[in-house]
């Protein structure tokens, strides 16, 4: 069946809609955080799921080894990086978040725009 062949790509659509459609329909910014969080780990796995390589093995070259399949791992360090680099932004954004609800009192983003308009 299709569906089961594929089925780590129809998590990644899953997952990606779902914080598309977060960060686009809550007024939330805490909400909005975890919708780009999802969207993030979204792309990670379909980035990892693109480094795989049916039956293929570590890079590591033995004597005698022939016809052997490696996988490359270059996606895999570069999703290590960009996780450390997602985990620094999350942390940002939600410090920004705090910021805002010190300065406004609020964390609603329509709240917000009703006292800047105002002032």
């Amino acid at each position: 069946m299709i569906f089961f062949d594929h089925f780590n790509y129809w998590i990644f659509v899953i997952l990606l809609m779902i914080g598309l459609f977060t960060v686009m329909s809550r007024t939330n910014l805490i909400k909005k955080m975890i919708g780009l969080s999802l969207f993030q780990i979204s792309v990670f796995l379909f980035y990892i799921s693109m480094g795989k390589i049916d039956e293929g093995t570590a890079p590591i070259v033995v004597e005698g080894a022939q016809d052997v399949v490696y996988s490359n791992p270059l996606p895999h360090v570069l999703i290590l990086t960009a996780i450390v680099v997602g985990v620094a932004t999350t942390a940002l954004g939600l410090s920004l978040v705090v910021r805002i609800k010190e300065s406004f009192g609020t964390i609603d983003e329509e709240d917000i725009l009703a006292r800047e308009d105002k002032a």
